[in-house]
């Protein structure tokens, strides 16, 4: 035997006390109208007829009310409950018919709200990007987001296992670098530095710093020397030697340094430009990048530096998400605000945005309209029976108490009526 599915709560905002006494009100006032016409009709028959001919039209006046109360009553009572708790067939409506009711209700939405046709004809009334433009250019708007971006991300990466994403992202990077070329990666980046002379720059920036280095070590290399030379050979000869090539060197730096023609820079010039076309067109040049390349990636500062990506990429997106005055958190900010700007001022992206919104509401409802007439079905078929009977007669019971009221009314007029036509005939 199955077991019972779980019953839903309903809404607790459908309990509402003013309804509950305009309701108990409404039930006081249509039982007041069948009392009354009761005591009329008892004191009609106590009266008798002798009292005169209108006690006739009176009498049948209140006997109609009181049928008109009694049997609107029944009907009203009948939707919701059995009248008098007996099981009268074809009573306690709602109770029975609660789960036919939901599939229905389910249904009908579908068929009548939830269709392509109704959708896009309600989305041509409506300004669609010019809502969300005014939606996101509320003050403050793009700071809460941008802070519930944040926050979002924060739970996401709380939701992924580090230990899991390292290695994964340490393998992809590994791969992606392994299958990627160097030659060309190497060639086309030697191309961007020789077409805007950065490698001049840095050959004078290169001279610069030997010279400089050169002279720093003035006395090493001066002691390098007299260690060098024959015993026999007096110091002063070797300083005379060390001071003319010292300066020599120093001159030649200076000049190739200094003159942007040199041929040193031209030679250079060539060179460089003879092996970026050797990357491109020759395999031994490219295959030995390549090998540099493996070795490069297969040292274990490399290994360790790829490991490391996930975790230092994931803290450095957490703390800017964090920080309130990060420049994370101002540019997304920033981005919200502009695309509000766009949505009430572009009319491209305005076009764009309304046009989108008719097709992604179009295949929304033919997608899921029926998951939703599902949800409606199986949500109230859920709720528990004697609950939803009660809260749906606390939505419209009053209005229906009127039924009763209208009954007592429209019955003693109708009571009347026949007995008047009737009088006339006889």
């Amino acid at each position: 035997m199955p077991a019972p599915r779980p019953t839903a709560p309903l809404a607790t905002s459908l309990d509402d006390p003013e309804r509950a006494r305009d309701l108990a009100r409404m039930k006081r006032l249509a039982t007041g109208l069948f009392l009354a016409a009761a005591v009329v009709f008892l004191a009609c028959v106590l009266v008798g007829e002798d009292a005169g001919a209108w006690v006739g039209y009176v009498r049948a006046a209140a006997e109609a009310s009181m049928v008109g109360a009694l049997a609107d009553w029944f009907a009203v009572t009948a939707l919701f409950r059995h009248p008098l708790r007996l099981p009268i067939p074809h009573t306690a409506i709602i109770p029975r018919k609660k789960d036919q009711i939901g599939a229905s209700l389910g249904t009908f939405v579908q068929e009548n709200f939830l269709t392509r046709a109704v959708v896009e004809e309600k989305l041509t009334t409506v300004d669609v990007p010019g809502r969300l433009g005014a939606f996101l250019a509320a003050p403050g708007r793009a700071q809460r987001l941008a802070g519930d971006t944040s926050a979002v991300l924060v739970a996401v990466a709380g939701l992924l296992r580090d230990d899991d994403l390292r290695p994964a992202v340490a393998a992809l990077v590994d791969r992606k670098l392994h299958a990627t070329p160097a030659a060309p990666v190497v060639a086309r980046a030697l191309e961007l530095v020789v077409d805007g002379d950065r490698h001049q720059e840095v050959l004078s920036a290169a001279l610069r710093g030997l010279a400089r280095f050169l002279e720093d070590n003035r006395v090493v290399f001066r002691a390098q020397l007299g260690d060098a030379s024959p015993a026999w050979v007096p110091d002063w000869v070797d300083d005379r030697v060390f001071d003319r090539v010292f300066a020599g060197l120093q001159t030649f730096l200076s000049e190739v340094g200094e003159d942007p023609r040199h041929e040193l820079r031209r030679v250079y010039d060539d060179r460089l430009r003879g092996y970026v076309h050797a990357l491109r067109s020759d395999p031994d040049t490219a295959g030995r990048v390549e090998e540099l390349k493996k070795e490069l990636l297969e040292h274990p500062a490399v290994r360790t530096w790829s490991g490391s990506l996930w975790t230092n990429a994931k803290n450095a997106v957490l703390s800017a998400a964090a920080d309130p005055d990060s420049v994370l958190r101002a540019r997304v900010a920033g981005l919200i605000a502009e695309g509000a700007q766009l949505l009430q001022h572009d009319p491209t992206v305005r076009e764009l945005v309304q046009r989108h919104a008719h097709t992604a509401a179009g295949y929304l409802v033919e997608r899921f309209s029926g998951d939703l007439a599902d949800l409606v079905g199986s949500t109230v078929e859920r709720w528990d029976t004697e609950e939803t009977s009660r809260r749906i007669e606390l939505q419209v019971g009053r209005d229906l108490q009127w039924i009763r009221v209208n009954g007592t009314v429209v019955g003693g007029l109708a009571g009347l009526l026949i007995y008047t036509v009737a009088q006339l005939l006889g």
